[in-house]
């Protein structure tokens, strides 16, 4: 049996089926933000809670691309940074950001971090993320904005940044990136998804220095009411397509 083979079975062995498939979802996710280009190098997280574990959530390795996270690699940590189950050490950074938002918001079990290069540019142009794009009115009224600090290793940012979010579940820190969170950890992909390709759109549309036409406002307060509905099925079943692809690419996540 291979080492990789190996820990897989001592680490599944360690922990609740909940946790276990937390760790398989959460291991996908990562690997699907490499599919997509969403990571930075080691950097960026992905975080969820451990089922039935108050105070404690799953996060990547410090030092792993996101194609090399799997269930079995994940860490455990909790809300202090402490490392419960795992190998190798935490970025402060992310700790700093995802333990804040576990902690204060009950409804948010899974947050996701990008840098992507969208993400960024829209996050240092003044006026935000604009409705003015398919993707864009889905976050119609729906977006909070967080100002940059420095690279988050300071505790004390945690307070300003929860008073920013509030009760919404999609952030743009200003000159830094995107943040988004979610019930579930495809829902929170689901809305990072959606977001990314809203700052494309409005990069490549203001690139080409062309007159915007921008829908009515009642029209964008009318899809982002859409988007939002209760029981929306779509980011399961999306989750469910990108499950089968991953599982043909490469199914190691699983490990």
């Amino acid at each position: 049996m291979s080492a990789v083979m190996k820990t897989t079975t001592r680490i599944k062995d360690r922990v609740s089926p909940e946790e276990w498939q937390a760790r398989q979802e959460l291991a996908c996710a990562y690997r699907l933000f490499d599919h997509f280009g969403w990571h930075e190098l080691i950097y960026n997280h992905i975080t969820a809670r451990v089922p039935g574990e108050k105070g404690h959530f799953l996060i990547n390795p410090f030092g792993l691309m996101y194609r090399e996270v799997t269930a079995s690699n994940l860490l455990k940590i909790d809300v202090e940074g402490n490392v419960l189950l795992g190998d190798y050490p935490v970025n402060r950074a992310g700790f700093v950001i995802h333990s804040a938002i576990h902690r204060a918001r009950d409804d948010a079990h899974a947050v996701a971090h990008t840098h992507t290069t969208a993400g960024q540019a829209v996050s240092c142009q003044e006026q935000g993320l604009l409705s003015m794009s398919f993707h864009s009115v889905m976050f119609h009224g729906r977006v909070a904005y967080h100002d940059y600090e420095g690279i988050t290793l300071d505790l004390d940012e945690q307070e300003r940044l929860l008073a920013d979010l509030g009760d919404k579940d999609v952030m743009i820190l200003r000159n830094h990136g995107l943040l988004t969170c979610g019930p579930t950890v495809h829902d929170a992909f689901d809305l990072m998804a959606h977001l990314e390709r809203a700052c494309q759109a409005q990069v490549a549309a203001m690139a080409g220095n062309a007159d915007l036409v921008m829908p009515p406002a009642a029209v964008a307060l009318k899809v982002a009411a859409q988007f939002a509905r209760p029981g929306r099925k779509a980011p399961a079943n999306a989750w469910a397509a990108l499950l089968r692809l991953l599982d043909r690419r490469d199914p190691s996540y699983r490990e």
